[in-house]
C-alpha cells in the first residue's frame, strides 16, 4: 500500500499552528518522522489516525479517502500512540483478548489464538497471566505493538514508542519494528535521531508543523560530507565563536564544551574535520528554524 499526504494543515483554536502544507509519499517500510517537542510530529499522526480533522489537505491510503472515510481507515489501522492507559488489574491476556473482541473477533477459539501468536511475537507469552499494572514500561509498550497488530493492519503508527526505555529493551523493540516493516507501512513518530538511523529506510525532519527535509538517511548523510568539523572549546567562550561560525551543535563531554560546525572548506582555528552523521544532518535543518543548541 501506499500513503499520501498533501498540503495537510492544522491550526488549534489557542492560535498554535501545528502543521503547515505538510506533503509525504509512504510505502511499506518503516518511515521515521524525526522532530522536537512540539513540532507537529503527534499532530500529524492523530490526523492520519482519524483521531482529529486537519484544515486542508488531503491523505489517501491507496484510494481510500483518510479523512473522509474514517471506519474503513480505522478498520486498516494499527496504532500506538506516545501515551496509552492500562487497566492495571487485568491480565495481559485478558486485555488483549477484550480488545480482539472490540476489533470484531467474535470466536473464542479464534480470540485464543491469535492473542497467544500476538503475545509469542512481542515475547510476552511467559508473562501473559501478570497483571498489566506490574508490567515495565519496555513490556507495556510490547503490549501496545501486540494490540495495534488485532486485525493484520496495513498502516501502523507508532509515536515515541522508545520514550523511557533501558537499552534492552530499546533493542528488543527495534526488532520487533523492523519485522514490522517488511510488508506493512510503519511510521515512527520519534525526537531520537538513532531510531531513525537505526530502523528506517527513509525518513522525513518536521519542526514547527513544517517538513524540512524528507529522503534516505545514509543520502542525507552524504550531502555533509567533508563539511563538518569539530572543535573543544572553554564554555565560556561559546558566544564568540557561534558569533562567527555556523554551529550545529553543542555537547558537553566530561566538563568540556565540544562544538560541530557547518563550513564549505576547512575553517582553520583548531577545527579538525569530522565525520558527519544522522544528528549534524538533523541539527543543520532545525537549526534553520529554532534554536537547538545547548550547553
Amino acid at each position: 500500500m501506499q500513503l499520501t499526504i498533501r498540503n495537510l494543515s492544522k491550526t488549534y483554536p489557542n492560535g498554535v499552528r501545528a502543521l503547515h502544507n505538510v506533503s509525504l509519499t509512504l510505502d511499506n517500510g518503516m518511515f521515521g518522522l524525526l522532530g522536537p517537542n512540539g513540532a507537529g510530529k503527534s499532530s500529524l499522526m492523530r490526523t492520519i489516525a482519524t483521531l482529529q480533522e486537519a484544515d486542508g489537505g488531503s491523505v489517501f491510503l491507496d484510494d481510500i479517502d483518510v479523512l473522509q472515510n474514517k471506519t474503513r481507515v480505522r478498520q486498516l489501522l494499527g496504532y500506538l500512540p506516545q501515551e496509552f492507559g492500562v487497566y492495571p488489574r487485568i491480565s495481559a491476556e485478558q486485555m488483549l483478548d477484550h480488545v480482539a473482541r472490540l476489533k470484531g473477533v467474535d470466536r473464542a477459539g479464534e480470540r485464543k489464538d491469535l492473542v497467544d501468536g500476538l503475545l509469542n511475537k512481542v515475547n510476552l507469552y511467559k508473562d501473559k497471566k501478570k497483571r498489566l499494572g506490574t508490567y515495565s514500561g519496555g513490556m507495556k509498550q510490547r503490549w501496545g505493538i501486540a494490540q495495534a497488530l488485532i486485525g493484520s493492519p496495513k498502516l501502523i503508527i507508532v509515536d515515541e514508542p522508545t520514550a523511557g526505555l533501558d537499552p534492552a529493551e530499546r533493542n528488543r523493540f527495534y526488532n520487533l519494528l523492523s519485522h514490522l516493516g517488511e510488508q506493512t507501512i510503519v511510521i515512527l513518530s520519534t525526537h531520537i535521531v538513532e531510531d531513525v538511523s537505526t530502523l528506517c529506510s527513509r525518513f522525513a525532519i518536521i519542526c514547527l508543523g513544517e517538513v524540512l527535509y524528507s529522503g534516505q538517511p545514509d543520502e542525507a548523510v552524504a550531502t555533509l560530507e567533508g563539511k563538518v568539523y569539530s572543535k573543544r572549546i572553554p564554555r565560556d567562550t561559546i558566544d564568540q565563536y557561534r558569533a562567527v561560525y555556523p554551529i550545529i551543535s553543542t555537547q558537553l563531554k566530561a566538563g568540556e564544551l565540544h562544538i560541530r560546525i557547518l563550513a564549505g572548506q576547512a575553517p582553520g582555528n583548531g577545527f579538525v574535520p569530522s565525520a558527519p552523521n544522522l544528528e549534524d544532518v538533523y541539527f543543520s535543518h532545525i537549526a534553520t528554524k529554532m534554536d537547538v543548541l545547548t550547553i
